[in-house]
């Protein structure tokens, strides 16, 4: 079985490259900041989880938080993906790169009216209910539209994934999804209602997740819940135990999917049904990166420097937002000792920084870094803090690479104000 061990940018002679192709070149054409995307790094992450499930039914549906990008999406489409939306603008995505609405899962703990509306209205797979409100509320616009909506009820079973607090959704404090012990019930009360079909049970308990027992105990809820579910009559069709499963940002060990599928497929495979999986992260995390010019050097009084780059939070908020870590590298590697860097950005915030005290060899004005596993969570949390403007992206298959998204410009910014 493959493992995510693929690691798609890679140093050849002192040069970074991007599965083979230069990274300054494409820089050279398409200017910083710039993200740029391994087709390969995806279609790896994406089958090794696949034949890691494979003992048991199972349906892949990746999750566009992760990284919508048109291409992005319409790629993984190509290789059998489905795909789990957090929004009405996801579904658009994911109509817009080619899916078909049943191959949509409508997720989201705030779906409003008009993103239910549309959902019900084209019949969406299933939409995963967040509260015993939400299924009156989609029962009644189903009724009103004469049809039936396909849902499932996301339980909170107050498992601790283990990862930064910022990400986790599975413990009774956070605001995903109805308590374990109210679930059957809420079956039990809307069972009858002719306008709601219960086709699945759904828990997710976070993201970056990266010991297996959360898993297993995750699964074994909800293997629990779905049998009761049986018991009372509700003929499920699948049982959903969401995404979360992380990557090595720090390059520390880790599961991958095998270990995933280990922990999870033994407590799901007697119910007999297929299961349903949503990841984002382990799919497209590792395959992307951000890469970045040295506007400035300056020196701190003990002793570390300041490199400032010409993309901060606004092109990849996560360390800001979370102290996330990001392996950073020079695109061209100089043979000399290292030093301790602070590698910042330039917007207006002392949160702009991408690491502290980062060893690294030395950089100068012009010289081009590559902030790795930068693929999810990244351009898609992006802002126009400061009126800086979103980075081009590319995607680089099959030795070569093609824009995918443009830089914008400040006039589709200003397009929409008056």
């Amino acid at each position: 079985m493959r493992t995510l061990v693929y690691q798609p940018f890679i140093h050849t002679d002192d040069e970074l490259a991007c599965d083979g192709v230069s990274v300054a070149s494409i820089v050279e054409r398409a200017g910083t900041p710039l993200y740029i995307y391994s087709a390969r790094a995806v279609r790896d992450a994406y089958r090794a989880i696949d034949e890691a499930f494979a003992p048991c039914p199972h349906v892949i549906h990746y999750a566009l938080k992760a990284n919508s990008t048109l291409a992005i999406v319409r790629l993984l489409r190509a290789i059998g993906s489905r795909v789990d939306a957090n929004s009405g603008g996801e579904i658009q995505v994911a109509r817009r790169a080619g899916y078909a609405p049943r191959d949509i899962v409508f997720t989201g703990v705030g779906k409003t009216r008009d993103e239910l509306e549309h959902a019900v209205a084209i019949g969406v797979g299933v939409i995963n209910a967040e509260s015993p409100g939400e299924l009156d509320r989609i029962g009644a616009l189903a009724a009103t539209a004469g049809r039936e909506a396909r849902v499932a009820l996301r339980v909170n079973p107050d498992i601790d994934a283990g990862s930064d607090p910022h990400i986790s959704t599975g413990l009774r404090i956070n605001k995903f999804g109805v308590p374990l012990q109210e679930a059957r019930a809420i079956y039990r009360e809307r069972r009858s209602r002719p306008e709601l079909r219960f086709v699945g049970a759904h828990v997710h308990i976070g993201s970056q997740i990266t010991t297996a027992e959360p898993l297993r105990k995750a699964a074994r809820t909800l293997a629990a819940l779905a049998s009761e579910l049986r018991e009372d009559g509700v003929p499920l069709e699948h049982v959903d135990v969401g995404g979360g499963l992380g990557i090595p940002y720090e390059g520390r060990p880790m599961i991958g999917p095998v270990e995933y599928a280990a922990a999870v497929v033994p407590e799901l495979r007697p119910l007999g049904l297929p299961v349903l999986l949503e990841p984002g992260r382990a799919i497209v995390g590792r395959a992307g990166a951000l890469v970045a010019r040295v506007v400035d050097t300056k020196p701190c009084p003990d002793g570390r420097r300041f490199a400032v780059l010409d993309a901060g939070m606004g092109e990849l908020i996560r360390p800001a937002l979370y102290g996330s870590y990001h392996c950073i590298v020079p695109v061209h590697r100089r043979r000399a000792p290292e030093a301790p860097w602070d590698v910042v950005g330039p917007i207006c915030e002392s949160s702009d920084v991408f690491a502290r005290s980062r060893m690294l060899p030395p950089l100068e004005v012009g010289d081009l870094v590559a902030i790795l596993d930068a693929g999810a969570y990244g351009s898609v949390m992006a802002s126009n803090y400061n009126r800086h403007l979103l980075p081009a992206e590319v995607l680089v298959d099959e030795g070569r690479w093609t824009v995918i998204r443009r830089r914008q410009t400040i006039d589709d910014v200003l397009a929409l104000e008056s």
